[in-house]
């Protein structure tokens, strides 16, 4: 075991974010912090600063004020940092492999600003060795502008606003019973357990073709009896878990519908939404799947991957 959190700063609000989460989270596990601020290297680097002795001042200073924040609000933090060079995306997926859990700031959406976020967070999601928790930031513009690129996007239903800040609540695991990987359930579980969380466990699917074409609707009886079957598998699957984390209280349901726009749904008023990755030998991709590619974009709460075979 690492015993650290390992979260990437780059001066932005969301990696900020990034910064003040992990904080919180290695208190909590009771392991060291790790800020690593990476120098984009490359045949096209991006910097808003041409000369490099100024460039490593402004990191220090963005350094130096994160940790005189961190001093003062959480002073029984254990804090190191690495100044590190080269593509981010390589840096931070290779960082993932000397520590136990990785932070990144993410504004979601799509936005592809800041080099922490977007383009780096979705290939950094599909390589890294441990964990990744995405932290957003208090999103900018109105509450309904946000909601109406949800609804464009399929996430969410006409008319449905939730909150613009992220509250405490559930750990929500989207579990697919197709591949139930023990590594995100565990994760999942000892989430849960470790912030004394209820666990919420949603497995959502679509009616297969042959159940019904579209628009023709499916008879209630055939329904209620597939939701029936995938409930027992569901519980099924999660009881040895239940077994070994007595103190967890889980809710667990099969839902239909689009898996996403269910799962960014049922995160609106959770502290965490849990979600697989399958690991992938070839660095070259972005392979996240389309679901969790999704919940990483229009998530609001801190969105964790968890990589397994």
């Amino acid at each position: 075991m690492f015993q650290s959190v390992t979260v990437g700063l780059d001066g932005t609000r969301e990696s900020l974010a990034a910064v003040d989460w992990a904080a919180r989270e290695s208190l909590a596990r009771g392991v060291t912090m790790n800020i690593v601020q990476v120098r984009e290297t490359g045949a096209y680097p991006y910097s808003p600063l041409t000369d490099d002795d100024i460039e490593r001042e402004w990191a220090q200073s963005i350094t130096s004020e994160a940790l005189d924040d961190l001093n003062s609000r959480m002073p029984d933090l254990a804090v190191t940092v690495d100044m590190l060079a080269g593509r981010p995306a390589h840096v931070l997926s290779d960082a993932s492999a000397e520590t136990d859990l990785l932070v990144l700031g993410s504004r979601g959406l799509g936005s592809i600003l800041g080099y922490i976020v977007g383009s780096t967070a979705l290939p950094v999601a599909a390589h890294t060795v441990c964990p990744l928790v995405l932290v957003r930031s208090r999103p900018q513009g109105s509450t309904r502008e946000r909601d109406e690129h949800h609804v464009e996007a399929g996430l969410l239903e006409p008319e449905h606003h939730p909150a613009s800040e992220t509250p405490g609540g559930d750990i929500v695991l989207g579990l697919d019973l197709g591949r139930p990987a023990d590594d995100l359930i565990a994760f999942a579980f000892d989430t849960a357990a470790r912030h004394s969380a209820q666990l919420r466990v949603l497995h959502a699917w679509d009616l297969p073709p042959t159940y019904g074409m579209r628009p023709l609707p499916v008879p209630p009886a055939m329904t209620n009896e597939l939701l029936a079957a995938q409930n027992q598998a569901l519980i099924a699957a999660l009881h040895p878990w239940q077994d070994a984390h007595p103190d967890v209280k889980v809710q667990a349901e099969a839902v239909i519908g689009q898996p996403a726009r269910l799962l960014v749904e049922a995160a609106a008023q959770a502290s965490m939404l849990v979600v697989g990755r399958r690991n992938r030998r070839s660095r070259l991709g972005t392979h996240v799947g389309t679901v969790t590619h999704a919940v990483m974009h229009h998530a609001r709460t801190p969105v964790a991957v968890v990589p397994h075979d």
